[in-house]
Protein backbone atom coordinates (compact mmCIF):
# COMPACT_ATOMS: atom_id res chain seq x y z
CA UNK A 1 0.00 0.00 0.00
CA UNK A 2 1.27 3.51 -0.68
CA UNK A 3 2.25 5.68 2.27
CA UNK A 4 -0.41 8.08 3.44
CA UNK A 5 -3.34 5.98 2.30
CA UNK A 6 -6.40 5.99 4.56
CA UNK A 7 -8.79 3.09 4.86
CA UNK A 8 -12.14 4.42 6.05
CA UNK A 9 -14.90 2.41 7.70
CA UNK A 10 -18.05 2.28 5.58
CA UNK A 11 -20.94 4.42 6.88
CA UNK A 12 -22.79 2.82 9.80
CA UNK A 13 -26.02 2.84 7.79
CA UNK A 14 -24.51 0.75 5.00
CA UNK A 15 -26.49 -2.41 5.75
CA UNK A 16 -24.44 -5.59 5.63
CA UNK A 17 -21.15 -3.84 4.86
CA UNK A 18 -19.71 -2.98 8.27
CA UNK A 19 -19.57 -6.54 9.61
CA UNK A 20 -17.94 -7.81 6.43
CA UNK A 21 -15.44 -4.97 6.48
CA UNK A 22 -14.55 -5.62 10.13
CA UNK A 23 -13.83 -9.27 9.38
CA UNK A 24 -11.54 -8.25 6.55
CA UNK A 25 -9.73 -5.68 8.70
CA UNK A 26 -9.29 -7.79 11.84
CA UNK A 27 -5.79 -7.91 13.30
CA UNK A 28 -3.56 -10.75 12.30
CA UNK A 29 -3.39 -13.77 14.65
CA UNK A 30 -0.64 -13.54 17.24
CA UNK A 31 -0.46 -9.74 17.19
CA UNK A 32 1.19 -8.58 20.44
CA UNK A 33 -0.47 -5.40 21.66
CA UNK A 34 0.71 -3.26 24.57
CA UNK A 35 -0.60 -0.04 26.04
CA UNK A 36 0.68 3.53 26.34
CA UNK A 37 -0.58 6.03 28.89
CA UNK A 38 0.67 9.58 28.35
CA UNK A 39 0.90 11.80 31.43
CA UNK A 40 3.60 14.33 30.56
CA UNK A 41 1.39 17.23 29.54
CA UNK A 42 1.37 20.63 31.23
CA UNK A 43 -2.33 20.46 32.25
CA UNK A 44 -2.54 24.25 31.95
CA UNK A 45 -6.33 24.40 31.74
CA UNK A 46 -6.75 22.01 34.67
CA UNK A 47 -4.28 23.98 36.77
CA UNK A 48 -2.76 20.86 38.32
CA UNK A 49 -1.40 17.51 37.20
CA UNK A 50 -4.26 15.40 35.89
CA UNK A 51 -2.48 12.16 36.71
CA UNK A 52 -2.67 12.80 40.47
CA UNK A 53 -6.30 13.94 40.62
CA UNK A 54 -8.39 11.68 42.87
CA UNK A 55 -11.01 9.54 41.17
CA UNK A 56 -12.72 7.58 43.89
CA UNK A 57 -10.10 5.64 45.84
CA UNK A 58 -7.61 5.92 42.97
CA UNK A 59 -5.69 8.66 41.25
CA UNK A 60 -6.56 9.32 37.64
CA UNK A 61 -3.36 7.59 36.52
CA UNK A 62 -4.09 4.56 38.68
CA UNK A 63 -7.54 4.28 37.14
CA UNK A 64 -6.19 4.51 33.60
CA UNK A 65 -3.55 1.87 34.33
CA UNK A 66 -6.20 -0.44 35.76
CA UNK A 67 -8.40 -0.05 32.67
CA UNK A 68 -5.62 -0.45 30.11
CA UNK A 69 -3.71 -3.24 31.86
CA UNK A 70 -6.93 -5.25 32.27
CA UNK A 71 -6.71 -6.07 28.58
CA UNK A 72 -3.21 -5.18 27.33
CA UNK A 73 0.34 -6.07 28.37
CA UNK A 74 2.85 -4.65 28.79
CA UNK A 75 1.77 -1.10 29.58
CA UNK A 76 4.12 1.90 29.64
CA UNK A 77 3.59 5.27 31.29
CA UNK A 78 5.24 8.18 29.50
CA UNK A 79 6.23 11.27 31.48
CA UNK A 80 8.15 14.45 30.67
CA UNK A 81 11.90 14.24 31.13
CA UNK A 82 11.84 16.62 34.11
CA UNK A 83 8.74 15.09 35.70
CA UNK A 84 9.21 13.10 38.94
CA UNK A 85 8.39 9.44 38.26
CA UNK A 86 4.96 8.54 39.61
CA UNK A 87 4.51 5.47 41.82
CA UNK A 88 3.60 2.58 39.54
CA UNK A 89 2.20 -0.91 40.11
CA UNK A 90 4.55 -3.87 39.52
CA UNK A 91 5.04 -4.70 35.86
CA UNK A 92 4.22 -1.22 34.53
CA UNK A 93 7.01 0.25 32.42
CA UNK A 94 8.15 3.87 32.62
CA UNK A 95 9.50 5.96 29.74
CA UNK A 96 10.53 9.60 29.56
CA UNK A 97 9.75 11.93 26.67
CA UNK A 98 13.18 13.22 25.66
CA UNK A 99 11.76 15.84 23.26
CA UNK A 100 11.03 18.95 25.34
CA UNK A 101 7.61 20.53 24.68
CA UNK A 102 7.18 18.50 21.50
CA UNK A 103 3.61 17.49 22.30
CA UNK A 104 1.85 14.11 22.29
CA UNK A 105 3.64 12.92 19.15
CA UNK A 106 6.89 12.91 21.14
CA UNK A 107 5.17 11.06 23.96
CA UNK A 108 3.88 8.52 21.48
CA UNK A 109 7.42 8.11 20.15
CA UNK A 110 8.74 7.42 23.66
CA UNK A 111 6.00 4.91 24.38
CA UNK A 112 6.34 3.00 21.12
CA UNK A 113 10.13 2.94 21.55
CA UNK A 114 9.78 1.45 25.04
CA UNK A 115 7.40 -1.24 23.78
CA UNK A 116 9.20 -2.10 20.53
CA UNK A 117 10.94 -5.13 22.03
CA UNK A 118 7.74 -6.40 23.65
CA UNK A 119 4.85 -5.66 21.28
CA UNK A 120 3.92 -5.30 17.62
CA UNK A 121 1.45 -2.50 18.29
CA UNK A 122 0.12 -0.37 21.12
CA UNK A 123 -3.10 1.35 22.08
CA UNK A 124 -2.34 4.91 23.18
CA UNK A 125 -4.39 6.96 25.60
CA UNK A 126 -4.00 9.92 27.90
CA UNK A 127 -4.27 9.91 31.69
CA UNK A 128 -7.53 11.90 31.68
CA UNK A 129 -10.01 9.48 30.08
CA UNK A 130 -11.55 7.75 33.12
CA UNK A 131 -14.53 6.42 31.15
CA UNK A 132 -12.40 4.47 28.68
CA UNK A 133 -14.00 1.09 27.98
CA UNK A 134 -11.70 -1.95 27.66
CA UNK A 135 -14.17 -3.31 25.09
CA UNK A 136 -13.52 -0.26 22.92
CA UNK A 137 -9.78 -0.86 23.17
CA UNK A 138 -10.30 -4.39 21.89
CA UNK A 139 -12.52 -3.20 19.06
CA UNK A 140 -10.09 -0.53 17.86
CA UNK A 141 -7.26 -3.07 17.98
CA UNK A 142 -9.39 -5.41 15.86
CA UNK A 143 -9.65 -2.70 13.18
CA UNK A 144 -5.88 -2.46 12.64
CA UNK A 145 -5.72 -5.10 9.95
CA UNK A 146 -2.69 -4.57 7.69
CA UNK A 147 -2.55 -0.82 8.37
CA UNK A 148 0.12 1.01 10.35
CA UNK A 149 -2.45 2.53 12.67
CA UNK A 150 -6.16 2.47 13.41
CA UNK A 151 -7.60 5.80 14.53
CA UNK A 152 -11.20 6.68 15.43
CA UNK A 153 -12.68 9.53 13.41
CA UNK A 154 -15.69 11.70 14.21
CA UNK A 155 -16.39 13.69 11.06
CA UNK A 156 -13.32 15.83 10.47
CA UNK A 157 -11.98 15.20 13.98
CA UNK A 158 -9.65 12.30 14.82
CA UNK A 159 -8.88 10.75 18.21
CA UNK A 160 -5.12 10.08 18.18
CA UNK A 161 -5.14 9.24 21.89
CA UNK A 162 -7.66 6.46 21.50
CA UNK A 163 -5.83 4.80 18.63
CA UNK A 164 -3.61 1.82 17.88
CA UNK A 165 -0.14 2.24 16.39
CA UNK A 166 2.39 -0.30 15.19
CA UNK A 167 5.69 -0.05 17.05
CA UNK A 168 7.42 -0.12 13.65
CA UNK A 169 6.34 3.53 13.27
CA UNK A 170 9.10 4.67 15.66
CA UNK A 171 11.53 5.62 12.87
CA UNK A 172 8.83 7.44 10.92
CA UNK A 173 7.86 9.47 14.00
CA UNK A 174 11.52 10.17 14.74
CA UNK A 175 11.89 11.73 11.28
CA UNK A 176 8.71 13.74 11.74
CA UNK A 177 9.95 15.17 15.04
CA UNK A 178 13.28 16.04 13.43
CA UNK A 179 11.32 17.95 10.77
CA UNK A 180 9.44 19.92 13.42
CA UNK A 181 6.14 18.06 13.16
CA UNK A 182 4.41 17.80 16.55
CA UNK A 183 0.84 16.63 15.98
CA UNK A 184 -0.04 12.91 15.98
CA UNK A 185 -2.63 13.54 13.27
CA UNK A 186 0.23 14.44 10.89
CA UNK A 187 1.21 10.78 11.04
CA UNK A 188 -1.65 10.09 8.64
CA UNK A 189 0.41 11.79 5.95
CA UNK A 190 3.28 9.34 6.42
CA UNK A 191 1.64 6.00 7.23
CA UNK A 192 -1.19 3.72 6.15
CA UNK A 193 -4.09 4.56 8.43
CA UNK A 194 -7.40 2.82 8.98
CA UNK A 195 -9.82 5.60 9.97
CA UNK A 196 -12.58 4.13 12.13
CA UNK A 197 -15.95 5.91 12.12
CA UNK A 198 -16.83 6.43 15.80
CA UNK A 199 -20.45 5.56 15.04
CA UNK A 200 -19.30 2.01 14.25
CA UNK A 201 -17.98 1.76 17.83
CA UNK A 202 -21.30 2.34 19.59
CA UNK A 203 -21.81 -1.41 19.79
CA UNK A 204 -19.07 -1.59 22.44
CA UNK A 205 -19.44 1.93 23.87
CA UNK A 206 -23.00 3.20 23.26
CA UNK A 207 -22.35 6.69 24.64
CA UNK A 208 -18.82 6.91 23.21
CA UNK A 209 -17.71 7.82 26.73
CA UNK A 210 -14.23 6.46 26.01
CA UNK A 211 -13.50 9.64 24.06
CA UNK A 212 -14.36 11.91 26.98
CA UNK A 213 -11.29 13.79 28.23
CA UNK A 214 -11.11 16.01 31.31
CA UNK A 215 -9.41 19.29 30.44
CA UNK A 216 -10.78 21.76 32.98
CA UNK A 217 -11.83 21.73 36.66
CA UNK A 218 -15.44 21.85 35.48
CA UNK A 219 -14.87 18.74 33.33
CA UNK A 220 -13.34 16.98 36.32
CA UNK A 221 -16.17 17.86 38.70
CA UNK A 222 -18.76 16.74 36.15
CA UNK A 223 -16.94 13.44 35.66
CA UNK A 224 -16.93 12.84 39.42
CA UNK A 225 -20.65 13.55 39.53
CA UNK A 226 -21.40 11.29 36.57
CA UNK A 227 -19.38 8.49 38.19
CA UNK A 228 -21.22 8.95 41.49
CA UNK A 229 -18.04 10.11 43.22
CA UNK A 230 -18.85 13.72 44.10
Amino acid sequence: MPRGRSLSTPPSDAVGLTAIYNVEMQSEPGLRVGGIVLCGGHSRRMGTSKSTLPFGTQTMLERMLELVSSILSPVVVVTAADQPPPPLPPGILLAHDSHVDAGPLAGLHAGLSALAAHADAAFATSCDAPFLQPSLISEVVSRLGSADLAIPRDGDYHHPLAAVYRTSLVDTIDRMLADGQRRPIQLLEHAVAHEVDVESLRGVDPELASFRNLNTPADYQQALADAGLS
